[in-house]
């Protein structure tokens, strides 16, 4: 299948990643189809891209007519019956292999042969998933990072059977879309940079959970040292606590490590029902968060 005539997507879970992934695909020109059973989801989603819209207007990088045209691309259908048929499908549920297992089944139930499903999944092998389907060759991993705007790139990763053409089409779009695409040469939990990313968040939440530092100090240290605009801690919190805590279970699962499991100050936050940006308290509180201020840095 070719570009031109690979033009409507469907997004599936209305969530941060979801929201991006739809937003920077209809940026491009595509016609994107949010799918989500929680009505509120599609409002958040919704609310985020007019936001990041907003502030594009305001840089001057858009202009407001622009901005209404990629509005127009994304699409909330109340019913599967205001659905186009899909070309790609890109789950970005919960981080759940029976949710996204059930999710590729009806998505192979309904969608047209020749569509290709992927999922954004953080660390869940497509192979895990693959058996959901009848089109084994014509689903893979496309893991996208997180601002997909800040941060273009997207990891591809074969399942067992994935065609050289399913990873083909999908490379091309990456790039249409302006992201560079990463190929994952063998399978592996986590992909590429979430292996890396996995073993400095999993450190970090130890180093605080065995009472060896803050979490500020260790933000402070990560900010001083690489010169970011916010530390691990920060980035847990615009991942989602809960999302950190089932991503770490999936490594738990696989390994059977008890040291793999998720340290108790992360579910003790997740069990108050800190969650991070998404709920306004994580680590930090939201909407300013202490690290945006230049003197917190100097641990005033």
């Amino acid at each position: 299948m070719s570009l031109k005539q690979f033009d409507t997507l469907w997004v599936v879970g209305a969530g941060t990643m979801g929201a991006q992934i739809a937003l920077q695909s209809a940026t491009h020109g595509y016609t994107v189809f949010m799918v989500d059973p929680a009505p509120h989801a599609l409002e958040k989603a919704a609310e985020r891209q007019r936001e990041e819209l907003d502030a594009r207007i305001g840089r001057g990088e858009i202009t407001s007519e622009t901005a209404d045209e990629i509005r127009k691309k994304i699409r909330f259908p109340s019913s599967m019956n205001e659905l186009s048929p899909p070309d790609l499908v890109i789950e970005a549920a919960t981080e759940n292999l029976e949710v996204k297992r059930e999710i590729f089944k009806i998505l192979d139930a309904i969608c047209p042969v020749y569509t290709l499903l992927a999922s954004n999944s953080s660390s869940i092998k497509i192979s895990a998933i693959e058996s959901a389907t009848k089109r084994p060759d014509r689903v893979l991993n496309l893991h996208f990072y997180n601002p997909v705007w800040q941060r273009p790139v997207v990891e591809l990763m074969r399942g067992t059977a994935t065609s050289d053409e399913t990873i083909e089409t999908a490379r091309r779009f990456a790039r249409s879309i302006g992201v560079t695409p990463l190929m994952v040469l063998k399978e592996s939990t986590g992909f590429l940079f979430n292996r890396v990313w996995r073993a400095i968040k999993k450190e970090c939440l130890h180093l605080v959970d065995e009472g060896v530092a803050s979490f500020e100090d260790v933000d402070r240290a990560w900010m001083i040292a690489f010169e970011q605009p916010m530390g691990p801690f920060g980035i847990m919190d615009r991942i989602g606590l809960d999302v950190v805590r089932d991503i770490e279970m999936t490594y738990y699962k696989e390994s059977g490590d008890p040291s793999d499991t998720p340290p108790k100050l992360l579910l003790d936050k997740i069990e108050k029902g800190e969650l991070g940006v998404k709920t306004g308290k994580g680590f930090y509180d939201y909407p300013h968060p202490a690290y945006e201020n230049p003197d917190w840095l100097k641990g005033e």
